[in-house]
């Protein structure tokens, strides 16, 4: 098997006393969809921050893409291709939803400031690939009917989408949904299980994080369950489906 595209080796965070994740160890590969589980205060939001670069780790080793990013931040982690979604939509209400995602294109922008700012050829050959790229990305979540809406003006669902497709335009190798189908009815979650396959077989990791259980079973190959910010098991949906350990963690040993 090829070296992990991302590997967490033993990390900590304490928020003072309070060791919210220890001793947390797990890979994900190049193209894989992982899941992330646990009851309420298991650690997965904790273990997406540090992963995101959002929190530091108190201790242990995150690595992506072969290399250390333990003391670069998020906007460090973007460029190597680590790309997130958050829990509560993240969006700027005032743009339109293209503007959106264009703003996370020019995030792979290679023309040099100053000649965009003189509209040189090569920056607006660019700026038009770049908007291309947008259109083409919004069309694959399914948002391009409403391109040209106002973010603020799309509904809970299409900002979730949003927010998938404003990841993606930052060329990600890696993209972590952080509780993706929240909100969303069966028939929404049914499109979301086929938009995390697309994303999939575009060659870019999925790392999910989510309460839903069947889109987890459904779109994931190997799932960690953490509780009590530990790992408890790690395997295959059908491993996790029937492991007494995770059984136990989240309806109870009389269970």
């Amino acid at each position: 098997m090829s070296a992990p595209l991302l590997q967490l080796r033993e990390v900590g965070k304490n928020f003072g006393g309070v060791q919210a994740v220890r001793g947390l160890s797990f890979s994900v590969q190049r193209g894989q969809v992982l899941g992330l589980i646990g009851p309420n205060g298991s650690g997965k939001s904790t273990s997406v921050n540090l992963i995101s670069g959002t929190l530091p780790v108190s201790c242990g080793a995150i690595e992506f893409d072969g290399q250390s990013v333990n003391d670069l931040p998020i906007s460090a982690r973007v460029p190597l291709g680590l790309a997130r979604t958050f829990q509560t939509t993240s969006l700027f209400p005032e743009f339109s939803v293209h503007n959106q995602v264009l703003a996370a294109c020019h995030s792979r922008f290679r023309s040099a400031p100053w000649a965009a700012v003189f509209r040189l050829p090569a920056a607006r050959r660019e700026e038009t690939l770049q908007q291309e790229r947008a259109d083409e990305i919004l069309a694959f979540v399914g948002l391009g009917d409403v391109a040209q809406e106002l973010a603020s003006s799309l509904s809970s669902v299409q900002q979730r989408l949003l927010m998938i497709a404003t990841a993606l335009a930052s060329e990600p190798a890696l993209v972590l949904l952080d509780e993706p189908a929240a909100g969303m009815v069966a028939k929404e979650r049914k499109e979301l299980t086929g938009l995390i396959k697309r994303i999939q077989a575009r060659g870019v990791a999925v790392l999910v994080i989510e309460h839903h259980m069947g889109l987890i079973m459904e779109v994931c190959e190997r799932i960690v369950v953490l509780n009590f910010g530990q790992k408890i098991a790690e395997g295959t949906p059908a491993e996790i489906r029937t492991n007494p350990v995770v059984i136990d963690a989240y309806l109870g040993g009389a269970h």
